[in-house]
């Protein structure tokens, strides 16, 4: 049951509540008929004056949740009629909500958020993407008491702007059902009579079309606001925009991103033109994945050969040469190159063009072959920029005296540096500290700030600096780069630790202080493109730039830099550069895995435990440690942990890490958990072979169980099987 379906339910049930409650009491109307005799008269006299106190008192009724409500709208009715009656209570309703809203938000709002925190956070993801939908059902079904549908509201970040104007519209049509009914006042003997099954069933189906509606109504205004940005967008560029197109799509780069994006509009049958200035497969292919995993298993293989005692083999020495290393990792990127390569998505559709690419128009790029011959304009109905990120170097006094490595030239190496100097704790940073560490280097890794990896949990980073510090890698925390001092011998380098000046001499220092995205040279600057205030391309949910025919995706539209996050933009920015005009396609982010490949691996999904506390979250945190899975202690690999993360009394998982072997392969099974709404008890009745890694993951969901079994039930079955055995 989804749960529109399951809001729906309740706002029906609501209804009957609030039906049979009234049927029961039957409050009379004798108060209302003597307030419309006294006041008639005044009303006739002092229009104006009379609507004014009417508005003050149902904002006061409505702001203050005093009773009442339901007997002023009838009363408006009967005194005002059904246009003034319907304009005054929703001007007095409305600012009444509103001024409520405020109330509350002001002084119980933080007590609640400590008091609720977890729950709190889920009512408030759900109003940041469906707040003006559910309050418009609200709204409409006027059994619900409004009070404490403003309380309620109060404690989520919806907007007070919205919170009006979605209230305003909401509450008219009970508005003029009951403001209706007053002007029939005479006609009615009981307030029952206004709540027949009848209208209840037909205001519980008014409020249940706008969730029926939403996915048409987020259309049309997602339709509405492209055409109006699209207006826009064509009054500027009126005069460049060409009247017929040569292609339905134009893709800028052919990293990972470009790739993708032009498969799927080649597979869906668009002309699709991709345009390349260097080599086919961007970073991954050629500086980023491929090559840096090929060097990270062959740095593995020598470190378990010298620890073959691990596995009872009681010497092993590897012989090896380091430029041989390297020449393997560029063998690899030609082994998978052909993959990438323009003669297969030639094959599939795609024409690929390599030359530099100049975007003049939303529509057009100037093109510029490699050779230098003359330019040609190519034209397109939907362009996808997707020119990738780059390495960001320090700027620091000294560094033009030397050559740093990046993750961009590293592969040019022949001969290990004896003394790696490693700028950076992230992902880049650690995977190449530790492989050149086991390879043979002398390693110092320097890091800003406390912990390596910051963006994972305090244990995470706890578990892999004790595994760097066994291996011999030297770890400086709180630390900076501020000089380099190019002396006789070996480059130096002044490092500022906490406050404290040492020196370090280094062979090579390799820069892995994070990328920046790739704006510049493919004419982006001519567009005024919004830029997020990191540098990358600024981008709505559905991957357009601030040009709605521009889209971007991939390494320059965002700070997720991973391959898989590429794919994930590329996909829907190519489905929507095609069809975004009949039927767009929000991007979701709600289950993104991503691993970091060192010893032992890390990988993570959903919430951190560190992002779980800083919200204010109630979550429970079930943790397995893998010392005790028996195919982790048959591969000599018993080590790190597998942390989950369930809602308080519930197994539904909203984040999970591991720290082992295999972690990257193992958090598949917890992101497809998560997507797809399993529990962890589904987990536990799910049958894997034995031995394997998979185990891990029925072993965590055990633990689980054995936590929430309830001590009275264990008591109760423990009586039971002692009269058995009698």
């Amino acid at each position: 049951m989804t749960g529109r379906t399951r809001l729906s339910i309740a706002a029906a049930l609501l209804a009957a509540l609030g039906w049979a409650v009234v049927s029961v009491f039957d409050p009379g109307l004798d108060w209302v008929r003597g307030a419309r005799e006294h006041w008639a008269a005044f009303v006739q006299q002092q229009p104006v004056a009379s609507s004014v106190l009417f508005v003050f008192a149902y904002l006061l009724v409505a702001a203050l949740a005093l009773p009442g409500a339901l007997l002023l709208t009838l009363l408006a009715g009967a005194l005002f009629g059904l246009a003034h009656g319907v304009l005054l209570v929703t001007v007095g309703a409305s600012l009444g909500a509103l001024l409520a809203l405020l109330l509350v938000r002001l002084l119980f709002r933080e007590s609640f958020r400590k008091r609720f925190g977890d729950r709190l956070q889920r009512v408030e993801r759900g109003i940041e993407r469906d707040g003006a939908y559910y309050l418009f059902m609200l709204r409409l079904v006027p059994v619900l008491p409004f009070f404490l549908v403003n309380a309620l509201t109060a404690l989520t970040p919806i907007r007070a702007g919205t919170f009006y104007w979605v209230s305003l519209f909401g509450m008219l049509p009970a508005t003029m059902v009951y403001v209706n009914a007053g002007t029939q006042l005479a006609s009615l003997t009981n307030l029952a009579g206004l709540l027949s099954p009848g209208l209840l069933i037909s205001l519980v189906l008014l409020g249940v079309f706008p969730l029926l509606a939403k996915g048409p109504i987020a259309w049309l205004v997602v339709r509405i606001r492209g055409a109006w940005r699209g207006r826009l967008a064509r009054a500027q560029w009126a005069s460049m925009r060409p009247r017929r197109f040569d292609r339905n799509l134009i893709v800028v780069g052919g990293g990972s991103a470009g790739l993708v994006a032009a498969y799927v509009a080649a597979a869906l049958k668009a002309r699709v033109t991709l345009i390349e200035r260097d080599v086919m497969g961007g970073d991954c292919l050629n500086t980023g994945c491929v090559p840096s995993k090929a060097l990270i298993r062959a740095a593995r293989l020598v470190h378990q050969a010298r620890h073959s005692d691990r596995w009872g083999i009681r010497a092993m020495s590897p012989q090896f040469e380091f430029a041989d290393v390297m020449a393997r990792v560029r063998e690899t990127i030609q082994r998978v190159a052909p993959h990438d390569s323009p003669e297969r998505y030639e094959a599939l559709g795609v024409e690929c063009i390599r030359g530099a690419a100049r975007i003049v128009s939303p529509w057009e790029v100037e093109l510029t072959s490699p050779q230098g011959e003359a330019s040609r304009r190519l034209s397109a109905r939907k362009l996808i920029i997707a020119t990738g990120a780059e390495p960001i170097l320090p700027v620091v006094p000294g560094i033009e005296l030397i050559d740093p490595l990046s993750s961009d030239t590293v592969w040019a190496l022949n001969e290990l540096p004896s003394r790696l100097l490693v700028l950076g704790g992230g992902p880049i940073g650690c995977e190449m500290a530790q492989a050149f560490a086991r390879l043979g280097a002398r390693v110092t890794l320097v890091e800003r700030g406390g912990r390596l990896l910051p963006r994972e949990d305090a244990d995470t980073s706890a578990a892999l600096l004790s595994a760097f510090q066994a291996e011999g890698i030297e770890v400086l925390l709180h630390c900076e780069l501020a000089e380099i001092r190019p002396p006789d011998g070996k480059p130096v380098a002044r490092l500022s630790q906490s406050g404290e000046i040492r020196w370090l001499a280094f062979d090579r220092l390799f820069a892995a202080l994070g990328r920046r995205a790739r704006v510049e040279g493919a004419g982006l600057d001519a567009l005024g493109l919004a830029l997020e205030p990191d540098g990358t391309l600024q981008v709505d949910d559905w991957l357009q730039t601030s040009e709605p025919d521009v889209l971007a995706c991939g390494d320059v539209a965002s700070d997720r830099r991973f391959t898989h996050a590429a794919s994930h933009m590329a996909w829907h920015a190519s489905i929507n550069a095609l069809f975004g005009h009949l039927w767009p396609l929000k991007i979701d982010w709600s289950v993104f895995p991503v691993c970091t490949f060192v010893d032992p691996e890390i990988a993570r999904v959903g919430l951190s435990e560190d992002e779980a506390r800083v919200a204010g979250l109630r979550l429970e945190v079930t943790r397995y440690d893998l010392v005790d899975l028996d195919r982790a202690i048959i591969d000599g690999s018993a080590k790190g942990f597998i942390k989950v993360l369930t809602h308080a009394g519930s197994d539904r998982i909203v984040g999970a890490s591991i720290v082992g072997d295999h972690a990257g392969e193992l958090i598949a099974g917890f992101a497809t958990a998560m997507r797809h709404r399993i529990g962890l008890k589904a987990l536990l009745s799910t049958i894997v072979a034995y031995p394997t890694w998979s185990e891990s993951g029925k072993a965590l969901a055990g633990q689980w169980r054995r936590e929430h079994a309830s001590p009275r039930l264990l008591n109760l079955l423990s009586r039971y099987h002692t009269r058995r055995r009698r």
